[in-house]
């Protein structure tokens, strides 16, 4: 495409997608995909956006979300081949959602209809849930916990869960609560561990990851987005003292652990002060 070409639309990328996955011209690995093999790109994709939205790294991002769309066109093109289902049935539902979920914004359901009340967050939270019970009802989903999706990684599944949970009543009432429960967890991951019981400290050990998404929730910290920011600073320090062992001429690997744990007090200190 010259400079003097229009930019490319959405259209443009449902014909793109078209074209890969003709049986007879396209690309033989996007014809050979189905719903079920690109899940894991999916999964990968989102986690990339999510890298780079953390990095601050807004082109990125905005190639990244380009990554995301194009899974989403993926699917809907074999959905399309199947007649399961196309992108404009994607759209419809999606807009119809929207429209459904926030009566606070949009009245009687119309995209141009305004709502001149206030709404506050609290009521949209309760409007929310109120309204997402209703859509379960109309699945049959009558249990509060019905429609969390078992694929959800660990993390925030164990938090929508706790959260489902909460609405019935079923919470603690503060964060020194949870405290204490954790306490008592990593009391019971102690007994086990002696036990030497692979089961129980299994068992024991998710109580204790699970019981950690519970005060993450109850002080307002996204567990995985908290984890994910550990697992960053974990990263740059680990880099920092490879490279400061490099600069002596040494190696983590021939190092004990007294002097791995002296490097890595040092590296923490540098990179606290810089200066």
């Amino acid at each position: 495409m010259t400079a003097s070409q229009e930019r490319y639309i959405v259209s443009d990328l449902l014909r793109v997608m078209e074209r890969l996955r003709d049986p007879d011209t396209g690309c033989p690995w996007d014809v050979a995909q189905t719903f079920a093999t690109i899940v894991p790109s999916t999964l990968e994709e989102c986690y990339e956006l999510a890298a780079a939205i953390e990095q601050k790294d807004y082109p990125h991002v905005a190639e990244e979300l380009g990554d995301v769309l194009f899974q989403v066109i993926f699917y809907a093109q074999m959905g399309a081949e199947q007649k399961l289902f196309s992108f404009n049935d994607v759209v419809h539902s999606l807009v119809e959602k929207l429209l459904r979920r926030h009566p606070h914004v949009f009245k009687d359901g119309d995209i141009e209809g305004l709502v001149i009340q206030a709404t506050s967050l609290e009521q949209v939270a309760d409007t929310w849930e109120a309204i997402k019970q209703e859509e379960r009802n109309e699945k049959r989903q009558t249990g509060l916990l019905a429609d969390v999706p078992q694929a959800l990684a660990a993390l925030p599944r164990a938090q929508k869960l706790q959260k489902r949970a909460a609405t019935a009543g079923f919470d603690w009432d503060s964060p020194v609560e949870v405290l204490a429960k954790l306490q008592e967890e990593l009391g019971e991951l102690q007994a086990a561990v002696s036990a030497k019981s692979f089961d129980s400290i299994e068992d024991e050990m998710g109580d204790v990851l699970f019981t950690c998404v519970n005060l993450a929730r109850h002080l307002r910290v996204d567990a995985e987005a908290s984890l994910r920011r550990s697992c960053t600073k974990f990263e740059i320090r680990f880099k920092t003292m490879e490279a400061l062992a490099e600069e002596r001429d040494s190696r983590l690997q021939g190092m004990n652990s007294q002097s791995l744990e002296a490097l890595w007090e040092e590296v923490k200190q540098r990179l606290r002060d810089p200066g």
